[in-house]
């Protein structure tokens, strides 16, 4: 699939319309993505601020769509653990960037050549508008060639 379509199907996926959460971009090669959610009356939680659900979902599942669209379909990408650290209260907008460089898709290849799975870690902070960490989110994906 193409950056552009992925873009538009997420944007209308039901869980992200109504978590207020909206991919900005998609980069050609899928090597980078930017997501963000703005603080709305549906998806904040009783204090006020963003719900920690809709921060991780925000987190869920770019490394995976990333992953599976660079790779192709000679690879096997699952989620297979997550972790998230709330630092601080997210109000107003928030930004997730996401970055795969091409020394870890290096890595991936010389990991999974001999068919063996690879399990590597990514992390992405969640920034509000300031540029101060909301959230620390770690993904582990499974990875292993077909």
């Amino acid at each position: 699939m193409k950056a552009k379509a992925l873009k538009r199907l997420l944007n209308i996926y039901p869980p992200y319309l109504g978590a207020g959460i909206r991919v900005k971009h998609i980069r050609e090669d899928f090597r980078e993505v930017i997501v963000e959610m703005k603080l709305r009356w549906y998806n904040r939680n009783y204090v006020g601020t963003h719900f920690g659900g809709s921060l991780a979902s925000m987190a869920d599942p770019f490394f995976m769509l990333m992953l599976m669209n660079i790779l192709g379909d000679d690879y096997v990408v699952w989620d297979q653990a997550a972790e998230i650290r709330f630092l601080r209260p997210g109000r107003g907008r928030v930004v997730a960037r996401f970055h795969l460089d091409q020394a870890q898709i290096d890595e991936i290849h010389a990991q999974t050549r001999d068919g063996s799975v690879f399990r590597p870690t990514y992390h992405v902070n969640i920034l509000d508008e300031a540029g101060e960490v909301v959230a620390k989110v770690a993904k582990q994906e499974y990875i292993r060639r077909k």
